[in-house]
């Protein structure tokens, strides 16, 4: 005899509860994609290019990327804030978005 109430359970990994098969299926607002945006309020994503807007001092590569340099398919890293990015000559760099402008 099933009532209206009566559900399917799933358990659910990430959560580690059981939940009804309704609830599983509707999306929720935590799983939200960041919008990552540069100076001027573009939107970046993975593969763009930008350019920078100020000149930056690289730590631990004792050089400057001056102002204007062209960095090529930057990778978003979760973080609304910051890119990874390669450069030649420097691994491991990751810039804030507020010094770039999309090109």
């Amino acid at each position: 005899m099933a009532g209206a109430g009566d559900d399917d359970f799933i358990f659910d990994e990430a959560s580690g509860e059981w939940v009804s098969s309704g609830a599983l299926k509707q999306p929720s607002g935590s799983a939200q994609e960041i919008q990552v945006r540069d100076s001027v309020g573009n939107i970046l994503a993975d593969g763009d290019s930008v350019t920078l807007v100020k000149d930056l001092k690289v730590k631990g590569a004792g050089q400057t990327l001056k102002r204007g340099t062209v960095i090529r398919s930057i990778k978003l890293t979760g973080d609304e804030q910051e890119i990874d990015c390669r450069y030649e000559g420097i691994k491991g760099l990751v810039l804030r978005a507020e010094f770039v402008r999309k090109s």
